[in-house]
């Protein structure tokens, strides 16, 4: 398999406009499992790339995922498809994302040590040739208890 985790943000209608909780998740990815509370909540920040991040016109981020630093820029290559690809700050891993049309959810797929093939991951996302790693995943995932902060 290509794919190796799975997490689900969704935005809860309480909290603020640009924070994720997760709903559901593989709990199988380090960088991700390490930003969880004392609560063992976890929960990132995505909108719009901060005015602070690099990067020329070329290669500058659609969105960001956050959490007190960076956690991935997101670039949407096609507008008229609601997926995303992105890597891990300071790992080798790739992100693939599903989001609805206003970003209120976003499913998260890790493909460790795929960062240099993001672009072609996305370009199989497009094309349906993940589908049954993203069934399998999600079904693997568990449910998350979100009803605090």
């Amino acid at each position: 398999m290509i794919l190796t985790d799975y997490y689900k943000f969704v935005h809860l209608p309480d909290s603020s406009k640009t924070r994720r909780d997760c709903t559901a998740s593989t709990k199988t990815y380090p960088d991700f499992e390490a930003l969880r509370n004392k609560a063992e909540k976890l929960f990132v920040y995505f909108g719009d790339v901060p005015a602070q991040f690099g990067g020329d016109v070329h290669r500058k981020a659609d969105k960001a995922i956050t959490k007190t630093k960076s956690i991935s820029s997101v670039f949407v290559p096609d507008v008229n498809l609601t997926f995303a690809h992105g890597d891990i700050r300071g790992t080798n891993d790739a992100i693939l994302i599903i989001f609805d049309a206003d970003y209120t959810t976003l499913e998260i797929f890790v493909a460790r040590g795929q960062k240099n093939t993001r672009h072609n991951l996305w370009q199989m996302l497009a094309a349906g040739e993940l589908d049954d790693e993203i069934s399998e995943l999600r079904t693997r995932a568990v449910t998350e208890l979100v009803t605090d902060k």
